[in-house]
């Protein structure tokens, strides 16, 4: 452009020579034409310029768009991210475990030799010399055997035991405890594996409602039948409060899903409804060497259960926070088929409604104080399980089958209470737990026996304790720390703990004493190896059960399964978190 304009002045300056040289060119017109061509040179120059200028804009203009473009793109992701938010963590265990258990009579036993009495009595009209005569007869009229027992409930076997008299009583027992006496024996599992994955859901709802949810898989190597033959063991019970902290199958379960709505009407008060986070709370996060996993204190609540939780963030600066907490233990009308029952065998839910106060929670201490009561707890939660025995027989099941388990009858209420004091003193942490627990029987009982009694017993309250410290030592600058720590509950002890992630047993659910030691070393930020080592003392049966009547493990007593008097096992992990 600029050569054709270059061009073009120059033809211009030839013609105004060549017009000077004609006789009628004047000297002014020549410098006319000069003028006029300096003022075209004027004007090109300032287009070029302007043009430039807007070259430059042009570019600023897309430089902008670019980042514009990016910015957006960040805000999609952003608000992608801000929506729903994954963590979560996968853990490997290989454990080695040892157990011994006592003399014992058989309760099994004991109860089908009761039964097969009062067959013979029934038909003879008189008491037996021995199991033999009892054996023979039955042989011998096996068909009405069979009739016998297809017609016989725990109401009638009940009251035809309470009418037996104290003189026939005695000599009946001893003539039946003989044939149910069981040695003691041990009882290994060398080696076995574990794997457990715990998915992490977090999501904004609104600016003052959130969603939080846990969606967990625990399994043995080799196991994902889901349902395990009862053994006596609380563990050993498929049930709601248990699905993810007992291993059972490959199947991911929703461990914890709930909204919490804050800051309500402007005021420090909380609503929070759904699955609650109600396992793996303090003191037992040491252990995991984990943050605090749930709001109940672990040693009190380690079970899963649905329901409510209303709360007061009461003081910022000391983090003081008091909830009142309700939930359902068992839906009596759901699954139970109790509306094709008479009205008496019709029960109430099993509930619980519970104070739970942080006093303190700051980064470096925390002291917390928990009440509550279950009510019309059942005899056993509704849930499925693989009986060996018939609990009213005695006899043997021809064929384990997967059977969904219904509660029979309300107990009573049950109370529990705690303090615990957790605190971290330099490169230590540490902690003190003292708890308390009380029934409130209400006469009733079952084939499993009354709140802490046996079936054929007049239950009565009893209260229990148990008492929980711990410390842990860490160094290395957090990476390596390695704890210690021991408890101990009483004969008539008892807490909602199925949930807990002890193999052999809730080790805070033990009448007797458990010790337990750790190390766990960070391998990289998010990798970390375990090693562990626990052991169980029991003194009395019954550990994790609120039904039957706890019997010292020393004096060979009658025990309806084989209940270990000691226990241990050593463990090796790997933790990654993600």
């Amino acid at each position: 452009m600029r050569r054709l304009v270059c061009l073009t002045m120059g033809v211009v300056l030839v013609a105004t020579c060549a017009f000077a040289q004609t006789p009628s060119s004047t000297q002014e017109e020549i410098q006319l034409l000069r003028q006029q061509l300096q003022q075209l040179q004027q004007r090109l120059d300032q287009l070029e310029q302007e043009a430039a200028q807007q070259a430059k804009k042009t570019k600023k203009v897309e430089k902008k768009q670019k980042r514009l473009q990016k910015t957006v793109m960040a805000n999609q992701r952003k608000t992608a991210l801000d929506r729903i938010n994954f963590t979560g963590d996968f853990r490997f265990e290989a454990n080695s475990i040892a157990t011994s258990m006592p003399d014992f009579y058989n309760g099994m036993a004991v109860q089908k030799g009761m039964v097969d009495t009062m067959f013979y009595m029934g038909a003879n009209g008189m008491p037996p010399q021995s199991l033999d005569d009892v054996h023979q007869f039955i042989a011998q009229n096996y068909s009405q055997y069979q009739y016998f027992l297809s017609q016989l409930t725990w109401d009638r076997l009940r009251q035809a035991v309470g009418q037996i008299p104290p003189e026939m009583f005695g000599p009946l027992m001893q003539m039946l405890l003989p044939s149910a006496y069981t040695p003691g024996y041990d009882y290994d599992n060398s080696i076995m594996y574990t794997n457990r994955l715990r998915l992490n859901i977090d999501a904004k709802v609104a600016d003052n409602v959130s969603f939080q949810g846990r969606l967990s898989m625990y399994k043995v190597w080799g196991d994902s039948t889901g349902v395990q033959i009862f053994n006596g063991q609380s563990n050993s019970f498929a049930i709601d409060g248990n699905t993810v902290g007992v291993p059972n199958s490959d199947i991911l379960r929703v461990e914890r899903a709930f909204f919490t709505w804050k800051n309500i009407g402007g005021a420090p008060i909380y609503l929070s409804i759904g699955r609650r986070p109600s396992t793996n709370g303090p003191p037992m996060n040491l252990r995991q060497n984990e943050m605090r996993g749930g709001t109940p204190m672990g040693s009190l609540i380690d079970m899963q259960f649905d329901g409510a939780t209303f709360g007061w963030h009461i003081g910022e600066k000391w983090g003081t926070t008091a909830r009142l907490c309700y939930g359902v233990g068992y839906e009596s009308g759901f699954g139970s088929g109790e509306v094709a029952q008479p009205s008496q065998k019709w029960l109430d839910d099993a509930s619980f409604l519970g104070l739970n106060l942080d006093l303190f929670n700051t980064d470096d201490m925390l002291l917390q104080f928990t009440i509550a009561r279950a009510f019309d707890l059942t005899d056993g939660f509704g849930g499925l399980i693989v009986m060996p025995a018939d609990p009213i027989s005695g006899n043997p099941v021809p064929a384990p089958m997967v059977m969904r388990y219904t509660p029979s009858a309300n107990l009573g209420d049950f109370d529990i209470a705690g303090v615990v004091l957790q605190r971290r003193d330099g490169p230590f942490d540490w902690f003190v737990n003292l708890n308390y627990s009380k029934s409130h029987p209400n006469g009733m009982t079952t084939p499993f026996g009354g709140l802490l009694s046996d079936p054929f017993e007049n239950p009565t309250s009893h209260s229990g304790s148990m008492w929980y410290i711990g410390a842990k030592y860490n160094f290395n600058d957090d990476r390596t720390s390695f704890g210690i720590e021991y408890n101990h509950g009483s004969k008539y002890w008892f807490n909602f703990t199925p949930a807990q992630d002890d193999l052999i047993g809730a080790k805070t659910a033990t009448r007797g004493d458990v010790w337990e030691t750790y190390l766990f070393h960070k391998i990289s930020k998010n990798f970390q190896l375990k090693l562990a080592y626990i052991n169980y003392s029991y003194d009395y049966s019954g550990s994790g059960w609120h039904i039957g009547a706890p019997k010292k493990l020393d004096s060979t007593p009658i025990l309806g399964f084989p209940t270990y008097d000691d226990a241990s096992m050593f463990t090796l992990g790997l933790i990654a978190r993600f």
